[in-house]
């Protein structure tokens, strides 16, 4: 499952929505087509086909992940926890350095005024719901991490 804003579901839905207008237009090229000759050899059919396939591809992936995806409220979690649209500094303990992070959904397009961290990468998923003071390992590709969540900014 993945946690949006109810704008960023709202773009999707906008998303789909043009997909699908223009699946109706991708019909019309297909029959279009079909009348200039022998299917065999007609490339502008194989083409509007191809384009057709990739754009019921497109459709199929966003009705699927706004099926999974579930809409967050803001005021909706405790002050102190992390979640979707937090910003929060954090301390590496292997280092001392603490950097500050907004966690992000996926579809996120709000200009990075920080540090963007999205809610399903590694770090993203293993602060969702840390609290002020916990802290969490992250296992990401250079390896293991502890991060301590020193305070959330907004």
């Amino acid at each position: 499952m993945e946690f949006v804003t109810k704008a960023d579901k709202e773009r999707l839905e906008r998303q789909l929505a043009d997909y699908r207008a223009l699946d109706k237009a991708l019909t019309e090229r297909i029959a279009d087509a079909r009348g200039h000759g022998d299917l065999r050899e007609n490339s502008d059919y194989h083409a509007a086909r191809e384009d057709k396939s990739m754009n019921n591809l497109r459709i199929r992936e966003l009705e699927a992940r706004i099926a999974a995806c579930q809409v967050v409220q803001e005021g909706e979690m405790p002050a102190d926890m992390v979640f979707l649209g937090a910003v929060v500094q954090l301390r590496d303990e292997g280092s001392g350095k603490v950097e500050t992070y907004k966690i992000v959904s996926t579809m996120s397009e709000t200009p990075a005024e920080y540090r963007e961290v999205t809610t399903t990468s590694p770090m993203g998923t293993a602060l969702m719901k840390a609290r002020i003071g916990e802290t969490v390992r992250v296992n990401l590709p250079k390896g293991e991490r502890r991060l301590t969540v020193v305070a959330l900014v907004l």
